[in-house]
C-alpha cells in the first residue's frame, strides 16, 4: 500500500524503516504468491495495475479496519497513526490549522495530513480518511454528518467603497465591479431574500480566482465585492479591512460537511476529529 501511494519503493522504504531491496523483494513476493503483477516498475516510478488497484483498495480497508480495533482497544485517550484529511486551501488556512494545537496535544501520538487544495479530491484516490466541503453534496454513497451552517455576505473593502459608493439596491450592483470565486459560475445570477421575496440579479464578474483565499484578497485590495462566508471572513470583518455590503440581502446560507469514503464506519480518529470541529465551528 505504502508503496503504491508513494510511487516509489525508495521512499517506501525510508518511511518503513527498511533497506530498497527488501521493499522491492516483499512486492515481488507478494506478486508471486497472488500469480498476478501488482505494480509496473519503471526508471522514475511505480504505478498500480488494474489487478494492483483492486487489491490496494481492498488492503487499505483492511488496514484501515485493523488500525480501528487498535483503537477501540486502546480508547479515545490513545489515539494515534495518521489521519488524512482532504479539504480547501482556505478552510485549512483559516478554520481548521488554528483548531488543531488543541486537538493534537490532546492525541500526542496521532499524526495529521492535510490535503489542502482548492479542487475536488477524491477520496479513495487519495487515501483520505475523510474530507471537508462546502454545499451540495452529490448522492454517492458516502457517509456525510453535518458540521455547520455558514451565512454568506456580500464584502468589500473601506477604500472601494469610498470610491465607487456604497451599493443601496440590488440593481446598483450593475454598476460594480463583482469578484468571483472557484464555485461561482460567471454566468449564475446571485440569489438574495429580501422582504420575504426571492430576487435575483445577473452579475457580470470583474475578477475571478480559482483560489477562495485569492478572491478575498481581491476584495481586502480594493477590487470589488466578493460574496463569501462571514465566518471565513471573520477576522476581516471584526478589523475593518472588509465591511458588509447591501446587509438587507440575504444570501443562501451554505453547509459545511465531513464526508467519509463509501463502505466504510469512519474510524475513532475521524469520528472525534469530527465531534471536535463541530465544537471549534460551533463556537465561531
Amino acid at each position: 500500500m505504502r508503496a503504491a501511494e508513494s510511487g516509489s519503493f525508495s521512499a517506501t522504504a525510508r518511511k518503513l524503516g527498511l533497506s530498497q531491496p527488501s521493499v522491492s523483494r516483499i512486492v515481488s513476493e507478494l506478486e508471486a504468491r497472488l500469480g498476478t503483477k501488482l505494480l509496473l516498475r519503471s526508471t522514475r516510478q511505480i504505478t498500480p495495475t488494474e489487478a494492483g488497484t483492486a487489491f490496494l483498495q481492498r488492503a487499505r480497508q483492511i488496514l484501515h479496519d485493523l488500525e480501528d480495533a487498535d483503537e477501540s482497544a486502546r480508547g479515545t485517550d490513545s489515539l494515534r497513526g495518521v489521519l488524512r484529511i482532504a479539504l480547501s486551501s482556505i478552510l485549512s488556512v483559516r478554520v481548521v490549522i488554528p483548531s488543531l494545537p488543541v486537538f493534537l496535544k490532546t492525541h500526542p501520538l496521532l499524526k495529521l495530513e492535510l490535503l489542502a487544495t482548492d479542487s475536488m479530491q477524491d477520496l479513495v484516490a487519495e487515501a483520505a480518511d475523510m474530507a471537508i466541503r462546502f454545499g451540495r453534496l452529490e448522492n454517492s454513497g458516502f457517509g456525510v454528518k453535518k458540521l455547520a451552517t455558514m451565512q454568506r455576505v456580500l464584502l468589500a473593502s473601506p477604500s472601494y467603497l469610498e470610491a465607487r459608493g456604497m451599493p443601496q439596491t440590488l440593481a446598483d450592483l450593475a454598476a460594480h465591479d463583482c469578484i468571483f470565486g472557484p464555485s461561482g459560475s460567471p454566468t449564475a445570477p446571485w440569489t438574495f431574500r429580501h422582504e420575504g421575496a426571492m430576487v435575483s440579479i445577473k452579475v457580470e464578474p470583474r475578477f475571478q480566482a480559482t483560489s477562495a483565499d485569492a478572491t478575498i484578497a481581491c476584495a481586502r485590495e480594493g477590487l470589488g465585492i466578493v460574496r463569501a462566508s462571514a465566518l471565513i471572513c471573520r477576522n476581516e470583518i471584526q478589523s475593518g479591512q472588509l465591511v458588509p455590503v447591501l446587509p438587507g440581502y440575504l444570501l443562501d446560507p451554505v453547509d459545511l460537511h465531513a464526508v467519509f469514503p463509501s463502505g466504510r464506519i469512519p474510524s475513532q480518529k475521524v469520528q472525534m476529529f469530527t465531534a471536535y470541529l463541530s465544537e471549534v465551528l460551533a463556537k465561531l
